[in-house]
C-alpha cells in the first residue's frame, strides 16, 4: 500500500466534519513521531525483548473507538552496544555465535540484532493466530520499512501493521478495525517520523536502518 495512493482517499474523507471531531493529531518529539489518534493516546512505559535476548525500553502509545484499536509501540536500541559488550562477558569460550565480532556481527551480536529488528518484529505478527494478506517492502518519506495485511482467524478482524526502523528506534505501527468496517487509513496515512526539531523528516534518497542508522555510511541529505 503506498502512502501517496492513500493521501488520495483521504483528501475526500478529511472533508467530512466527523474526522476533523473525531481524530488528533499527536505529536511525541522525543520519540520522533507524529500520528492520528482516536482522541488522546494512553501512553505506558515498557519493554521490549530482542530475538538475541536483550530488554530493550519501549514506550506504548494506543487508543481505542469502539472495537477498533489503534498503536504505536517504539522500541529503542540505542543502548543495545553497551548490553552486547556486557553478555560477551559471559559467553564461553570459543562461543562464536555468543560473542561476535567488533566489525560485522557486533560484540554479542548486537549489531546483527539490530539489523533484524523489523524483520523480528513482523514475524511476531505473523505468528498470532491470523492469514496474512499481504507482505511487503514500503517506505515512509523515503525511510524503508515492511507493510503488512492479517486478518484475524478467530474474529475476522482485520489489522494493518507498518514496521519502519530509524536512528535505531523501531516503531511499530498497528490498526485492527472490526469485520466489515472501512481500512484504517487515517491512522496509517496521518503516521510521520520527526527530526530532532520535530519537524517532518524527510529524506532525498532512500534511507536504510541497516546502513545508516549502524552508520556504515552517513544518512541522505534531508
Amino acid at each position: 500500500m503506498r502512502k501517496t495512493a492513500i493521501t488520495c482517499v483521504l483528501a475526500l474523507l478529511v472533508t467530512q466534519p466527523v474526522f476533523a471531531q473525531e481524530w488528533t493529531e499527536y505529536k511525541s518529539v522525543g520519540d520522533g513521531f507524529q500520528a492520528q489518534f482516536p482522541g488522546q493516546p494512553r501512553v505506558v512505559e515498557t519493554t521490549w525483548k530482542s530475538q538475541a535476548g536483550f530488554s530493550l525500553p519501549a514506550r506504548v502509545y494506543s487508543a481505542e473507538r469502539g472495537r477498533e484499536r489503534y498503536s504505536v509501540t517504539i522500541a529503542d536500541y540505542s543502548g543495545i552496544e553497551a548490553l552486547g559488550k556486557e553478555k560477551a562477558k559471559t559467553c564461553p569460550a570459543g562461543a562464536e555465535t555468543c560473542l561476535g565480532s567488533a566489525n560485522l556481527s557486533g560484540v554479542g551480536y548486537w549489531k546483527h540484532d539490530t539489523r533484524g529488528a523489523p524483520l523480528y518484529a513482523a514475524s511476531l505478527f505473523l505468528k498470532r493466530d491470523v492469514k496474512l494478506s499481504e507482505m511487503f517492502w514500503n517506505q515512509f518519506y523515503s525511510i524503508s520499512g515492511i507493510g503488512l495485511q492479517l486478518t484475524s482467524n478467530v474474529d475476522q478482524s482485520r489489522t494493518l501493521a507498518h514496521i519502519v526502523m530509524h536512528e535505531m528506534k523501531l516503531y511499530m505501527l498497528e490498526a485492527t478495525v472490526p469485520k466489515g468496517a472501512a481500512e484504517p487509513l487515517l491512522f496509517v496515512s496521518g503516521f510521520e517520523l520527526l527530526d530532532k526539531n520535530g519537524n517532518e523528516l524527510r529524506y532525498q534518497s532512500l534511507y536504510s536502518h541497516e546502513i545508516h542508522g549502524l552508520r556504515e555510511a552517513p544518512p541522505p541529505a534531508h
